[in-house]
């Protein structure tokens, strides 16, 4: 979705508005949104066909912003990318199965991007290293925070899920324990 105007997550949050309010008007528009791959990792995020497995779409972490939760439905969020040859502003919406999984990628990018910020720092320094910060391997700088799960449930009726093409995201085993640079995860793009 084309961002006219810049205005920080407002704008993220007013395209999960729009999003939501069109895939409520036609069912058969959301039939037709396929499934993709989603794989963040501190150099970005790849879209992935989930069927053929090619890349369908790449940005990179230093073109996303504005990442942030729908505040009306905890399961879907978004970000934004700058595209450089246009100079446009995309927002790019997802919807999981559970609030949890869509809380668990947005702490996932808040970590890439800051796994990304602190190299950029050290090749500044001179410590052109190809290999992440021990600090990193181990454990974020700062704590995570508990998923905001009792503020709010999903309205959506689990018989009416397969209807609106929310797919549960899948998480690669052993990964929900600890979350690594490279998590891949399956869901629905709108």
């Amino acid at each position: 979705m084309l961002i006219k105007e810049l205005r920080g997550t407002e704008s993220t949050q007013d395209a999960c508005a729009k999003m939501r309010a069109n895939c409520q008007k036609s069912t058969e528009q959301m039939k037709k949104v396929p499934t993709i791959i989603l794989s963040v990792s501190y150099k970005g995020v790849k879209f992935i066909d989930a069927t053929n497995k090619n890349i369908i779409a790449e940005h990179e972490i230093r073109n996303i912003s504005c990442a942030a939760q729908d505040p009306e439905d905890l399961s879907t969020f978004a970000y934004i990318t700058k595209d450089l040859k246009s100079n446009h502003h995309y927002c790019h919406v997802f919807t999981a199965f559970d609030v949890n999984l869509a809380y668990e990628i947005i702490l996932t990018l808040g970590q890439a991007f800051e796994v990304a910020y602190q190299l950029a720092l050290q090749a500044r320094k001179g410590g052109h290293s190809s290999t992440l910060p021990e600090s990193f391997e181990n454990k974020p700088s700062k704590p995570i925070p508990k998923p905001r799960v009792s503020i709010r449930k999903s309205v959506i009726d689990p018989s009416e899920q397969k209807t609106l093409a929310n797919l549960p995201w899948i998480v690669e085993p052993g990964q929900e324990a600890k979350r690594g640079i490279n998590t891949k995860y399956e869901t629905t793009i709108f």
